[in-house]
């Protein structure tokens, strides 16, 4: 069965998952993880996608992203992998693709799951036992959204700046969100929906897309349709 397109909501949050293949290191010191960043600024400039998180791991990477129009993302993707990919390979003698097929991402609703996505990102070196604490990780957004210093890559979002009407306030009550963790559910969420991309949101939100696009996107619920109640007459015949 064919693949179906990637669903792309232009001046919608989207997360994207890119991982190396067959899991495979796809950053090896501090010049590889500049130069990615250095691309992706470059990149999301001009193909105009605003990135308001990121974390870049030892073999993956999370990007949390709005796009200005239908084409921008994949552009974008595209651009940086024709960059970098070449340079990994040139640098480290090696050959063929790095990535593991193509990207994965789903679209989030803003407003249950924006600072949501923003924690899971720059949470994700301390899940995967990297760091004891997102500012010990210097490779994602965390220093900026925490005023530790400016990272001229981040577009802060409207909900970002929603937290406090001063830097000072929303740094601090960022820090506060991070500091609450994440539930194992909301983590699952996050990944799952990635992965298989369905939109993640409520299901107003979703039955919204739904009717944009004339396309299913969340999973079926499980188990058998139910039956059908039996006709009154049937019903009774059988209390007799």
């Amino acid at each position: 069965m064919a693949r179906l397109p990637r669903l792309v909501v232009p001046q919608q949050p989207h997360h994207i998952i890119q991982r190396g293949n067959n899991r495979q290191p796809i950053f090896h010191d501090a010049d590889d993880h500049r130069v990615f960043l250095s691309w992706l600024k470059e990149a999301a400039r001009s193909f105009h996608v605003a990135i308001h998180a990121y974390v870049l791991m030892p073999n993956h990477l999370h990007l949390l992203v709005t796009p200005a129009d239908m084409i921008g993302m994949s552009k974008m993707m595209q651009w940086i992998g024709r960059q970098y990919v070449p340079y990994f390979n040139k640098k480290y003698q090696r050959s063929g693709t790095l990535w593991e097929g193509r990207y994965r991402a789903t679209v989030i609703d803003s407003e249950r799951y924006f600072l949501t996505c923003s924690r899971y990102i720059e949470l994700n070196p301390v899940r995967g036992g990297l760091a004891t604490a997102p500012g010990d990780y210097p490779w994602s957004s965390y220093a900026h959204h925490v005023g530790h210093q400016h990272d001229p890559l981040i577009t802060d979002h409207r909900l970002y700046w929603a937290l406090g009407n001063t830097p000072f306030d929303r740094e601090l009550a960022y820090r506060d969100l991070v500091d609450q963790s994440l539930a194992a559910a909301e983590v699952t969420a996050l990944t799952e929906a990635t992965m298989k991309g369905w939109a993640l949101g409520p299901d107003q939100f979703i039955d919204s897309l739904a009717k944009q696009t004339s396309r299913r996107l969340a999973p079926g619920k499980r188990g058998r349709p139910r039956k059908a109640s039996l006709p009154a007459m049937s019903a009774s015949l059988s209390e007799d």
